[in-house]
């Protein structure tokens, strides 16, 4: 079978390209570029090659197409930028600038990464069967399944994938653990062997993508009183501990964050603590008959927990069998029945 590859020069991807040309495929591997020019310009705080949207993608593209001619593997670049400001960075700052906090690399998987990236391959003439990443999750028979390595599981950032996107996708790392994908490296002597990890969407300054001049305006705790100031609310996210007055009683964290009145709201970390969430913006592999019982996540790196679910008009009401901490708007909630990802939905709010 002929296999496009999203090749990021990374360990994930390039053994990913390693295992499908074992089985015998004929692999090509595709890199896409994400980099808007007229959202980088001048100097930028973000260095290295520890995020997906920073200042070096060139050395990112020579990453991949090293790999690629290590594997002996035809290598194709795409230029996504247009779709991924128009669709991605759009839609970051919308969310930021509302007081949300957005996962950005969910929207860039199901548009972008496995959308914007196959297609631009097709138009260019290229001919492939399947495309395939290096995430750590499992398809089988159409069906999104969480990877079995739980500390690695990736198919939190690809729930919103379309069924018709899962029919043509592989994911040859689902069965593995990243101790394992390290292993298989070294022993090939891959020369992304030992590569760190890409761990944030931006490792700079989110102010330089958000473009917008600081908004002075009032720290409070849950009682009215004037704590400080603050120079942004998209400075903060519920949950943050950081960069807050100091002098309390006990650590403060951020409760909630009011676009209308500019206000940063602040408390003690019993008051974080929250029973259940209004979720919409939904998006299903396999729906389930409401009301249910399931289980979910809030945030990728968190296990999934029992929940209850109700379908209220176009959102759902979700309750939480154990109170949860920092349930943050413009985070996914994502479901689960055991293995199964059902899908989920953008987090509106919390009660």
């Amino acid at each position: 079978m002929k296999i496009l590859l999203g090749l990021s020069g990374g360990v994930d991807s390039s053994v990913a390209a390693l295992i499908l040309k074992e089985q015998g495929h004929e692999v090509i591997g595709a890199k896409m570029t994400i980099q808007s020019a007229n959202i980088l310009k001048g100097p930028k705080t973000a260095q290295g090659g520890n995020s997906c949207y920073g200042c070096d993608e060139e050395e990112g593209v020579e990453a991949a197409r090293k790999v690629a001619e290590q594997l002996d593997i035809p290598f194709h670049v795409f230029d996504c930028s247009g779709l991924h400001e128009k669709f991605v960075l759009e839609n970051f700052k919308k969310e930021y600038l509302n007081g949300r906090t957005p996962n950005p690399c969910i929207l860039c998987n199901a548009l972008i990464k496995f959308g914007a990236l196959p297609k631009a391959a097709k138009e260019s003439g290229l001919n492939f069967d399947k495309f395939a990443t290096g995430h750590y999750a499992r398809i089988e028979d159409g069906i999104l399944k969480r990877g079995l390595d739980p500390k690695k599981d990736q198919s939190y950032f690809i729930y919103r994938l379309s069924q018709e996107q899962l029919a043509n996708t592989l994911l040859p790392l689902g069965s593995y653990t990243k101790a394992e994908i390290r292993e298989i490296a070294r022993r090939h002597g891959l020369i992304v062997a030992d590569k760190p990890d890409s761990q944030d969407f931006y490792s700079g300054d989110y102010n330089e993508l958000l473009e917008i001049e600081p908004k002075i305006g009032n720290i409070i705790d849950k009682e009215g009183k004037i704590l400080g100031t603050h120079e942004g609310i998209w400075n903060y996210t519920v949950g943050q501990r950081k960069g807050l007055p100091g002098g309390a009683a006990e650590p403060l964290y951020v409760l909630e964050l009011r676009k209308e009145t500019n206000e940063v709201v602040v408390g003690f970390v019993d008051s974080a603590f929250k029973k259940g969430l209004i979720a919409d913006n939904l998006s299903w592999i396999s729906k389930p008959e409401f009301p249910a019982d399931l289980t979910a996540k809030i945030r990728s790196t968190q296990d999934p927990v029992p929940v209850r679910v109700k379908e209220e008009n176009n959102e759902i009401r979700v309750e939480f069998e154990d109170l949860q901490k920092s349930i943050t708007p413009g985070q996914s909630i994502v479901f689960y029945d055991g293995d199964l990802v059902l899908g989920g939905g953008i987090i509106n709010e919390a009660f």
